[in-house]
């Protein structure tokens, strides 16, 4: 059985930064795609970030030249450093991961609960 646990979700004032963090635990033999969508009141879910095992970042243009992906291989952790934030960015934040738990299997999407990200003043 495979789990993501979020952390680092906050309250924070427009113009500021959080960190999230995302640790994969459970029978993993490869992660492939990692990364965070997010999905406010109302909307979407949506792309924020996502990153390959060797960089690849990818980003959704609302968030480009402002928030960062980085992942920890070895400690099946994706982070995802936000700065600048905007009250549009808030929403709950929500870790993905691709997961292949066997050398045999296929990968399989994960995800998250979900942790809470606020911009306000």
């Amino acid at each position: 059985q495979v789990q993501l646990v979020e952390s680092g979700g906050g309250l924070v004032q427009p113009g500021g930064s959080l960190r999230l963090s995302c640790t994969a635990s459970g029978t993993i033999f490869n992660i492939y795609n990692m990364g965070w969508f997010r999905q406010a009141p109302g909307k979407q879910r949506e792309l924020v970030a996502t990153g390959t095992k060797v960089g690849n970042p990818n980003y959704a243009d609302s968030v480009q030249g402002r928030f960062t992906i980085s992942r920890d291989n070895a400690k099946n952790t994706v982070y995802l450093q936000m700065n600048s934030l905007k009250p549009e960015d808030t929403a709950i934040y929500l870790c993905y991961a691709q997961i292949q738990a066997f050398a045999w299997g296929a990968p399989v999407d994960y995800w998250g609960q979900g942790t809470q990200v606020t911009v306000s003043s």
